[in-house]
């Protein structure tokens, strides 16, 4: 069975199929359906969640084995599956096969795969992934598509904006979807629900000072206290919006968060980050944030960037400027212990 990342709300709206798996070349899109469909899983009753990733070394005798282990604690379960190739192998691929054959009712495996290539679209294994499940292939939009696809984005959080300011903003992006889906989100920060001028739009993205912002977070994850003092003044001194601030601080946060919680179940760094949504240049800084920053300490963080979060809405009294350097600079001395 076939289904577009369009079509996988209805769908799961009306009822879970025991095998999904997940593929394309759309980074966000791919990340997005599995996320629907581990919520769909939690809001049905899958209590527990198993997590494999198939790499190097990887026994396929474990996918075998969380088939027939339920916890004690819960009568269903979530095996979440990754092939971060693409390519199972021989062993892999027979074992794929055999588990799609005898599929467990109380199970919901989901399989998240890469771009795939032509040899792994018309192999046995993945026939029998959509044979007996359902395949979610993702694609990135089309560059005269995606003003289109920014607007949508736009309207679910209650924004609308020009034809010339949706070109601008595809533009800007250059077909990338997560760096599309980055400046959306920091626009429902920035603005209140309503029509964008093509000026609010254009100062957001094109703002010098929202690279400090990461240099910011940067200084941060780096251990650098006395580099974020100084950068955090300067936003202080050009007016950056204390919210865009809090929002750069509290992703890496949340990030560190999950990463740790991840290695706490016994997952490899590798995974956590992945399941983070770590990429490219920010992997090392948070990989070695991470070996600094303990769980307990990862979640007292976190407490403190929800506390700032009130104080910057104006929901508690306290200086936001004053909660965001504590903030900072608690996590830039971070020693785990």
């Amino acid at each position: 069975m076939k289904l577009s990342a369009e079509d996988l709300p209805r769908h799961l709206a009306s009822g879970l199929k025991p095998l999904y798996a997940v593929h394309g070349g759309a980074q966000l899109l791919c990340i997005e359906a599995a996320d629907a469909i581990r919520a769909a899983a939690r809001a049905a009753g899958y209590g527990e969640r198993e997590i494999l990733t198939a790499e190097p070394g990887f026994k396929w005798v474990e996918l075998r084995h969380s088939a027939q282990n339920l916890s004690l604690f819960s009568a269903r379960k979530l095996v979440d599956l990754r092939i971060p190739s693409g390519k199972p192998g021989v062993e892999g691929a027979q074992v794929l096969q055999e588990y799609c054959q005898h599929l467990n009712t109380d199970i919901v495996t989901l399989v998240s795969l890469p771009k795939l290539d032509k040899t792994a679209l018309g192999s046995k294994w993945f026939a029998a992934l959509e044979a007996h499940g359902a395949v979610i292939a993702t694609e990135e939009i089309a560059l005269d598509a995606l003003p289109g696809w920014i607007a949508g984005r736009l309207q679910r959080q209650g924004q609308t904006a020009g034809a010339e300011t949706l070109a601008f903003l595809a533009g800007r992006v250059e077909g990338n979807l997560l760096a599309a889906w980055q400046e959306i989100q920091k626009l429902a920060l920035l603005f209140p629900a309503g029509p964008l001028t093509f000026e609010q739009v254009k100062d957001a993205v094109m703002d010098v000072a929202r690279y400090d912002v990461f240099k910011l977070s940067e200084a941060m994850l780096a251990g650098d206290a006395a580099r974020f003092v100084r950068i955090l003044d300067g936003l202080r001194a050009e007016g950056a919006a204390t919210v865009l601030v809090l929002w750069a601080l509290a992703e890496d946060i949340r990030a560190l968060n999950k990463i740790l919680r991840a290695l706490q179940r016994g997952g490899n760094r590798a995974s956590a980050l992945r399941g983070a949504n770590v990429w490219g240049v920010r992997q090392k800084l948070v990989e070695r944030a991470a070996r600094r920053f303990s769980p307990a300490f990862a979640e007292r963080a976190l407490r403190q960037a929800a506390h700032a979060a009130k104080v910057v809405k104006g929901l508690r009294p306290g200086d936001a400027w004053d909660e965001l350097l504590q903030l900072g600079v608690r996590c830039a001395r971070a020693k785990a212990a």
